[in-house]
């Protein structure tokens, strides 16, 4: 029988994170992925350094509106990190491994800890547009059916081959970031929850919604699982966050419906409060015990 092959090599990765090295001086221990609409999350580092993802060898190029497609390192404080201004998604016509790369080039040039953003719908009917969701489970809907970003043979130099996903999220990190909320004064619009990832493009029917809420999901987007699998994997210590830009109809008679454009524009409206929480996570979270 024949086995298929990652799309990926480590030679691939290898070479990404050699040529990343000799670009910058910068030596990360945090990561940031920004999703749509949230790439100004980047606005709080300081010495910045950025590199279009098309300047970098083997690197995704995202193609959505709302993900500017810069790799950007700096400081906060006295805390080394590089955002990811967009990522990259399975509709868009990309394989797992390169929706993944960025992730493992993030292990290799020493990140321990991950934080991961995007934009979602809200299934739990008490969530508001506008809300922040902590997100302390996910469901891999596409995972279920085989696009699987861990499928294909395993390299050992990243992780194991049946890598255990209950604790993906850090417990740490989650109470450390409530925390936070609360001294900021803003733990009236913070939730945790389950977090689904649906392939999209498309956003689901009422439908898919209803059996997304009976399977116990809060929020529902088409990203972030699976490069939080591939961070577990790799060993490293993820925090995730959900902003809710629209409400999920569960309902046939509302007449409302979603768009891109409105998921934007809530990335906007919450700008302010996610780049301070983000910052005083990253600057604490050097205390934090993995």
């Amino acid at each position: 029988m024949r086995i298929s092959s990652n799309c990926c090599s480590f030679e691939d990765y290898k070479l990404t994170t050699e040529w990343l090295l000799n670009q910058t001086s910068h030596r990360p221990k945090v990561a940031v992925i920004c999703g749509s609409g949230l790439g100004l999350l980047a606005n709080a580092l300081n010495n910045r350094q950025s590199f279009r993802y098309e300047d970098i060898p083997n690197f995704p190029v995202s193609t959505i509106p709302g993900h500017e497609g810069c790799l950007v390192f700096g400081t906060i404080k006295d805390q080394c990190c590089v955002f990811m201004q967009g990522r990259v998604h399975l509709y868009e016509g990309y394989s797992l491994c390169k929706v993944t790369f960025p992730v493992r080039i993030f292990k290799l040039l020493g990140v321990e800890t991950l934080v991961v953003t995007n934009a979602s719908g809200g299934i739990c009917q008490d969530y508001k547009v506008g809300d922040i969701m902590f997100i302390k489970d996910h469901i891999n809907l596409p995972g279920f059916a085989g696009q699987h970003p861990l499928c294909g043979p395993n390299d050992e130099r990243f992780g194991v081959r049946f890598p255990c996903m209950s604790d993906a999220y850090s417990k740490d990190l989650r109470r450390l970031a409530l925390d936070i909320s609360s001294e900021m004064g803003c733990s009236d619009f913070v939730r945790e929850g389950v977090y689904c990832m649906v392939s999209g493009p498309n956003f689901e029917t009422i439908a898919e919604a209803r059996m997304l809420q009976v399977l116990g999901c809060d929020a529902v987007g088409m990203s972030t699982v699976p490069e939080v699998t591939v961070a577990k994997h790799c060993g490293i210590r993820v925090f995730g966050l959900s902003l809710i830009t629209n409400k999920v109809s569960l309902d046939y008679s509302r007449e409302e419906m979603v768009n891109h454009e409105d998921v934007l524009l809530t990335g906007k409206m919450r700008a302010e409060f996610l780049q301070k929480l983000v910052a005083t996570l990253i600057i604490r979270c050097n205390h934090q015990e993995q």
